[in-house]
């Protein structure tokens, strides 16, 4: 029998005609990788940060691929589900290269057996900072009460106001700006992936993004109401009007949670979502 073998690459190209079909063999495991791999596709190398992205696969010799690793510095990451045993070689394979590896994004019990491989291998210091839970739709349940007002799809008007919730978005829920705010924006508008909740007066309160379908799987993503406005309903309403408008067209609908905020992950379940897996973040020293 072959031995798996960490194959590492910067080719976008190589590494989805490698791993395209692995990755869209489960689509919701494998939804952050997919996403990321074609925003990279449209968008260019940079859409993520300063520096090209790279990109890795395990492979059985020259036979099927068994897991994969993306890369988009400065953040950390991102690999689908691992045994230990691979991640140990992964973290060899990436030291001996040479790479720099700010922490791990992965499934949860994948991103501890990579952080404890690379504490081993290097002898950094590793902290979890981040848990996430991955929610599916099972069928939508509408909120029991409605705000006044409409959700409406943004549009160039909003454009000061989204990239302003972004970054309040990212400051508030501890996580990292990924994007430029303003590209940020920009690349939402295109596919109309941000709606608003407004009030009768016009006024936005809410918002609920989604990402365009890849896979046959569409994740909504953020939801975000600055903390004056909370506790009238709008996140719930904007929400459901996203994941509504989602599954109509067919797709699997997503999104993730942090799992320190149990309001969002009550509102996500009574909204109809239910659990698929846990996620963690590491972060390395």
């Amino acid at each position: 029998m072959a031995s798996r073998d960490w194959q590492l690459t910067d080719d976008l190209t190589e590494f989805l005609d490698t791993a395209g079909d692995f990755l869209r063999s489960r689509p919701a495991l494998h939804t952050v990788t997919l996403t990321v791999s074609e925003a990279l596709r449209i968008r260019g190398p940079y859409t993520h940060g300063a520096e090209p992205p790279r990109f890795g696969v395990l492979r059985d010799g020259s036979g099927p691929v068994r897991a994969t690793l993306l890369h988009t510095p400065p953040h950390p990451i991102q690999l689908t589900p691992l045994d230990p045993p691979d991640a140990a070689a992964l973290a060899a394979r990436l030291a001996e290269a040479g790479r720099q590896v700010p922490g791990v994004w992965a499934e949860r019990e994948t991103a501890a057996a990579i952080a404890t491989a690379w504490q081993r291998r290097t002898g950094a210091t590793a902290e979890q900072s981040e848990n996430q839970r991955l929610y599916r739709l099972a069928e939508l349940t509408p909120p029991d009460r409605i705000p006044p007002g409409r959700a409406r799809v943004a549009d160039a008007a909003d454009r000061e106001l989204l990239a302003r919730w972004y970054v309040e978005f990212a400051a508030d829920t501890g996580g990292r700006i990924h994007q430029d705010p303003a590209q940020w924006v920009d690349s939402r508008l295109a596919h109309g992936g941000a709606t608003l909740w407004e009030t009768p007066d016009g006024t936005p309160v809410s918002l609920a993004g989604n990402l365009p379908e890849s896979a046959g799987q569409i994740r909504v993503a953020p939801v975000y109401t600055p903390a004056a406005l909370r506790g009238h309903g709008y996140a719930g309403a904007v929400t459901a009007e996203v994941s509504g408008r989602a599954a109509a067209t067919g797709a699997e609908v997503l999104l993730f949670t942090d799992l320190a905020n149990p309001v969002s992950n009550r509102l996500y379940q009574r909204l109809g979502y239910r659990a698929v897996a846990d996620f963690a973040t590491w972060t390395f020293a």
